[in-house]
């Protein structure tokens, strides 16, 4: 016991790390092809609305626009939401987003194909998939993403990246999400998270069965985006990627000396899997939400020792205890 808590105490010494691993690409689906979607692009319908009048007509058109993105229910009656949103649209500073948001996105064509490439390779694991509408818009950085079987509409403007002139505010650890390469990403963890492809066990309320459901997620949209870099589903930097690996035998020797793998404590699960600039029970530099990473390091485990088995076959599994248990987890120790 005495030299478990000497490794942990060094966990905060040890984080930063000067290896470097070069990420390598998850196996790709056989008989891929090419399925067709459609890919609407709002932006000029939005800078092209010079009435209230027209603004109500673009809205009853993109209903899912003006419930979900702008979230009508928000505002007291119709005429304090057009008024509002009208105003937002003519003023000069939406133009100067407009203009910083084509820059970074010029024609489109990066962001369809990486939704081309994921909703083929779901249709690979999946021949009855359907793929959604994509929509794309500017809101003001009002909303990022809605995501459902259906459609999908992405905020283009909070998704700007680094240097951009206006940017969402939200916390600075919370930004590294919001460049243009996290948009298919964050649309294909929804995707994974969700009853639809990945199933669980409602009754069961443990910590593990949210870390195995997130673990699901993830090793499901590396597999559909398989060149992606982990680091950009789990948003993470280079360096809380590189100390992760490092130290991950430490880290699971906290959540077993926590005890926090049975526990059904919000406290445990708002402290290990929760949305957070760091996970301080393991260290200072330990990266938040750290219980999800190891989620996937144990479905990755589970998938090595059972090499037969299929993508859905995987996400279909409900047990998250007997998944765990089967997949024989020992973390690595470098």
């Amino acid at each position: 016991m005495n030299r478990l808590i000497i490794l942990l105490s060094m966990t905060i010494f040890m984080w930063s790390c000067n290896e470097d691993e070069t990420e390598s690409c998850a196996e790709t689906p056989e008989d891929v092809q090419t399925v067709q979607f459609d890919f609407v692009d709002l932006q000029d319908s939005i800078l092209n609305l010079d009435t209230k009048t027209s603004l109500v007509s673009f809205l009853s058109r993109h209903p899912e626009v003006r419930d979900y993105i702008f979230r009508r229910n928000e505002y007291p009656n119709d005429s304090a939401f057009i008024n509002q949103l009208y105003d937002r649209f003519r003023h000069p500073s939406f133009d100067t987003l407009a203009m910083e948001t084509e820059k970074v996105f010029d024609d489109l064509s990066q962001l369809k194909s990486q939704f081309a490439e994921a909703f083929s390779n779901i249709k690979a694991y999946y021949p009855e998939f359907k793929p959604p509408i994509v929509k794309t818009i500017i809101t003001g950085l009002d909303s990022d993403l809605l995501v459902s079987d259906s459609i999908i509409v992405v905020s283009l403007d909070f998704y700007l990246g680094d240097g951009a002139k206006y940017q969402p505010r939200i916390y600075e650890y919370l930004l590294r999400r919001y460049g243009p390469e996290d948009i298919v990403p964050s649309c294909i963890l929804m995707f994974g998270i969700s009853e639809r492809f990945n199933k669980g066990d409602l009754k069961d309320k443990t910590v593990l069965a949210e870390m195995i459901a997130y673990g699901k997620s993830f090793y499901f949209a590396k597999r559909t985006l398989p060149c992606v870099p982990d680091s950009v589903f789990l948003w993470y930097t280079a360096e809380e990627m590189r100390g992760s690996r490092k130290n991950e035998d430490m880290i699971w020797a906290r959540l077993i000396q926590d005890k926090v793998i049975h526990s059904t404590s919000m406290i445990d699960k708002r402290n290990y899997l929760g949305e957070r600039p760091f996970t301080i029970q393991v260290g200072e530099k330990c990266p938040g939400r750290i219980a999800q990473w190891i989620g996937w390091r144990i479905v990755e485990a589970y998938m090595k020792s059972h090499p037969q088995t299929t993508l859905p076959e995987l996400m279909a599994i409900s047990d998250a205890q007997e998944l765990f248990r089967e997949s024989k987890y020992k973390p690595q120790k470098r």
